[in-house]
């Protein structure tokens, strides 16, 4: 009796996979695939701290908001910095994709990925947020796993999958078996990494302030991690630090290239030591199968060739390496069993 109420509440509800990302948030609901990619971005009255935009309005409003409004990230380096703002958040995006004003229409289930690296006070906090924001039972799920569920990696079986999972935040390196992470490491500092090394050598090549939107445009049109055929160019416009006016200058894909050379080596030297760390068997697997790349910074240019490069290993970019952690989550939403074997305790 029991499983088949359970059925019939999942032919109302909505589940839904979250992938809670430090640059951008994913929504997944059952049956419907993809329904949110947003920024995770709130704008706040600060006199009233009222949520007065979230998501792509939000994000709009970077760096020309007045004095009283603050458009704020409330994910730091794959982590939450800012509770109320989060909750507010994860409210928003359920509620966008839940109707709940069918009399029979119960909560929905809600998986949602995390860092592997976030401490025990940081789940619990997801967790509550994700209950408070109206979840009828939530599940965290490691981003590498679900990424590499998404990214169509047999992580339950007894063999050894590798995934460098690239987010805003956090780089994810995990080495996969048996629905288990057998060893991971865990950098806070990816995407947003890389659009900081941009602007601060835009500060100290040609003494240009630009902000975070134009750090990432220029991440997304010349950004390479190993030399192209190619040589591409931008205009990029920002403010002359010392005449303090508007002003307008042209870089190309070398320049930046070697800008990011520090955050791309950390990236290197992570594979590298989870690698050194792998188990003989497991290290045999990836021989065989490779290197999967998955997130939004992974699809910088030509890192799949760097890594080929340095490791001597096969190296692959997932289909859809943005989406690959809430495709996971959806995909542990269809398998029960699975679902059990990689949900956090």
């Amino acid at each position: 009796m029991f499983r088949a109420l359970s059925n019939l509440l999942g032919l109302f509800s909505r589940d839904i996979g979250i992938d809670l990302g430090t640059a951008t948030t994913l929504v997944s609901v059952h049956g419907h695939g993809i329904v949110i990619h947003e920024p995770s971005v709130v704008a706040i009255d600060k006199r009233t701290k009222r949520a007065l935009a979230i998501g792509t309005e939000a994000k709009e409003m970077v760096g020309r908001t007045p004095s009283n409004i603050v458009a704020i990230r409330p994910l730091r380096d794959g982590v939450i910095s800012d509770f109320d703002v989060t909750e507010k958040m994860l409210h928003y995006f359920i509620h966008k994709v839940h109707d709940g004003r069918g009399p029979f229409r119960p909560s929905p289930r809600v998986v949602v990925g995390i860092p592997s690296g976030v401490t025990e006070v940081e789940k619990r906090a997801v967790h509550d947020a994700t209950l408070s924001a109206g979840a009828r039972a939530a599940y965290l799920v490691d981003e590498p796993m679900a990424a590499a569920i998404g990214a169509g990696l047999p992580v339950a079986e007894s063999v050894g999958s590798m995934i460098v999972d690239i987010g805003g935040g956090t780089t994810e390196v995990a080495v996969i078996s048996l629905a288990g992470i057998v060893y991971s490491q865990s950098i806070r500092g990816a995407g947003d990494k890389m659009d900081e090394t941009i602007i601060q050598h835009m500060k100290r090549k040609y003494n240009l302030l630009i902000g975070e939107r134009t750090a990432e445009m220029i991440k997304k049109t010349l950004g390479n991690a190993y030399p192209m055929e190619e040589t591409l160019k931008m205009e990029v416009k920002g403010r002359d630090l010392v005449a303090g006016v508007p002003k307008t200058m042209t870089t190309n894909s070398d320049e930046i290239r070697e800008a990011l050379g520090e955050p791309i080596n950390a990236i290197v030297e992570a594979v590298r030591l989870v690698l050194e760390r792998t188990p003989p068997e497991l290290s045999a697997d990836i021989v065989d199968k490779g290197i999967v790349i998955t997130g939004g910074g992974g699809q910088l240019r030509n890192l799949d060739v760097l890594l080929r490069e340095e490791t001597g290993l096969p190296v692959m970019v997932s289909d859809d390496p943005e989406c690959a952690v809430v495709l996971g989550t959806a995909k542990a939403l269809d398998e029960l069993k699975l679902l059990r074997e990689v949900t956090i305790n």
